[in-house]
């Protein structure tokens, strides 16, 4: 319950991510499925390889929150990212996730967050022409590029996946 909220004249998620993406110079189409992209095996619906469906993880190093942008076919190696990032890795819950992006767990996107993050790019990411990510709610995705991904996100391309 940050100050800029308000019960009727809050942004909707959508319009947040949206105004996310135009303050990166990003005009993104959004897909909506309405059965859900809240896992990246559903994600995959849209037609795309799992590799290809970006993971916005979030997990506090030494307690404050970080980003983990992540290949759908990868799992993120905890002691990697720890070492990465140069402190004690844990998993973010639900309350921890919406503080620090603004959104909810299955519909965070790599950027627009409501406060900027450090984040990571798991490099299995650029072996694709394009890749999908959340647009803001569990039920949408839009696609753009590895290379726009990294910029948009500010994030650092690296190992982190387990074997």
């Amino acid at each position: 319950a940050n100050s800029n909220q308000t019960s009727s004249g809050r942004a909707s998620a959508r319009e947040r991510f949206l105004a996310g993406a135009q303050e990166v110079g990003m005009a993104p189409e959004i897909l909506r499925f309405p059965d859900g992209t809240r896992t990246a095996a559903q994600a995959a619906a849209v037609g795309c390889e799992l590799g290809q469906i970006v993971k916005s993880l979030v997990f506090l190093c030494d307690g404050e929150a970080v980003l983990a942008l992540t290949s759908g076919s990868n799992r993120v190696d905890t002691g990697r990212l720890g070492a990465l990032l140069g402190g004690m890795i844990t998993r973010a819950d639900a309350d921890g996730v919406r503080e620090a992006t603004g959104y909810a767990i299955g519909g965070t996107p790599p950027f627009g967050h409501a406060r900027p993050l450090r984040a990571v790019l798991d490099r299995a990411l650029l072996a694709y022409d394009t890749v999908w990510a959340a647009a803001g709610t569990p039920d949408t995705v839009f696609e753009l590029t590895p290379d726009e991904l990294v910029r948009a996100s500010g994030a650092e391309v690296a190992d982190f996946a387990t074997d």
